[in-house]
């Protein structure tokens, strides 16, 4: 499993405290990226951005990251367009939401 793979795997794992649903499942992780130097980039979203969790996620995000061997340096480019709409979430989580 390539290092990107492992990541996103990784990030299934985190979990948004007031949904209690994974960040993937939720649509809030736009990309991952893995360079030759094993350093990781991710660009992700919030919910709102006055996401009341905001740290919490995002030290779970680099908690959880850290943890898998091999990884350098540890970016997380936070952005707020595309805004996050409960149409990115996964089919999964739309149900466990309400929303299918």
């Amino acid at each position: 499993m390539s290092l990107e793979n492992k990541v996103g795997a990784a990030l299934f794992e985190v979990i948004d405290p007031e949904l209690g649903i994974n960040i993937m499942d939720l649509g809030l992780v736009y990309g991952i990226a893995v360079d030759v130097e094993d350093n990781v980039n991710i660009v992700m979203t919030l919910t709102t951005p006055g996401c009341p969790m905001h740290d919490s996620i995002k030290a779970g995000v680099e908690r959880r990251i850290s943890q898998i061997d091999g990884i350098g340096d540890i970016n997380i480019d936070l952005v707020w367009e595309p805004a996050w709409t409960p149409a990115k979430m996964s089919e999964r989580a739309q149900e466990m939401l309400g929303f299918a």
